[in-house]
């Protein structure tokens, strides 16, 4: 008689576990509720390899087990539209800790000799702080705020040509889309003023364009987002959440945006 631990890892060899769990997810959604024994058979797997998968996705926020199974979280509540972007100073002050917190997970991730691509916005600028003592790193941002702090520190910075956008001082425009999109970064370091199930959004669209930019030209593409931004959107939606690879967070996303990110191949990282 077989020992099922040597099935369930036997099946984890034949059937990747991102793809199990995006079934999981998928299957929470068509039908409402996912039934394990039902979907085992479905994948050709043991039981106890769905189990051990519900334990993943529940603890990720993707879904909440019941007996037999899993659903995903109806409760979820509905997005906030915010509408006028607040000024930097002010961005600046609201949560600054937590925001300290991201930016020094998101600074573990540079190395020497990285092409790095940093976006405008509060955390992206405390994530320079954090990076303004390192050599060998060239720096590419539309943030005038980012540039000067990273150019003061004696780093290798560079910014696009185009019209500096208000309070904010960003620079955007053809002329820095074209120019930008002449690079190819290794890393870049994406802010948003909300993100849902349905993607990233932002206020502005000049910036927008921009940070399009930077997820089509970079390698590997970073979110460094807050608590107080999940189920917010704004004017503009910057792209989907299959176009970035890692969110950063100071806590764990809700559930309907947990669910949304794995099965768009979007690993998590909680700064703690």
């Amino acid at each position: 008689m077989s020992d099922d631990s040597t099935v369930a890892s036997g099946d984890q060899r034949r059937l990747p576990a991102r793809l199990r769990h995006n079934h999981l997810i998928e299957t929470a959604r068509k039908r409402g509720f996912v039934h394990v024994a039902d979907v085992a058979a479905e994948l050709g797997v043991s039981e106890m390899t769905i189990r051990r998968d519900l334990v993943e996705l529940e603890r990720d926020g993707a879904l909440t087990r019941t007996r037999g199974g899993a659903v995903l979280d109806e409760d979820a509540p509905a997005p906030v539209i915010d509408s006028e972007e607040p000024a930097f100073a002010a961005r600046l002050r609201n949560r600054q800790e937590e925001k300290r917190r991201i930016a020094a997970a998101a600074a573990e991730l540079v190395d020497r000799r990285l092409s790095v691509a940093l976006d405008v916005g509060t955390t992206t600028h405390l994530l320079a702080q954090d990076l303004a003592d390192r050599s060998n790193v060239k720096f590419f941002t539309s943030s005038l705020r980012t540039a000067l702090l990273l150019g003061e520190a004696g780093r290798e910075v560079y910014v696009p040509a185009g019209q500096v956008r208000g309070e904010e001082m960003s620079i955007c425009g053809a002329a820095a889309r074209e120019e930008f999109e002449r690079y190819w970064f290794d890393i870049v370091f994406i802010g948003v003023s909300g993100i849902t199930a349905e993607g990233m959004f932002d206020y502005s669209l000049e910036d927008s364009e921009l940070k399009r930019v930077y997820l089509r030209r970079s390698a590997r593409k970073v979110l460094l987002c807050d608590s107080s931004k999940f189920h917010h959107m704004s004017l503009i939606k910057i792209a989907d959440l299959s176009d970035i690879d890692l969110l950063i967070s100071d806590a764990a996303p809700p559930a309907d945006i947990a669910a949304a990110l794995v099965e768009a191949g979007v690993a998590i990282k909680i700064a703690g």
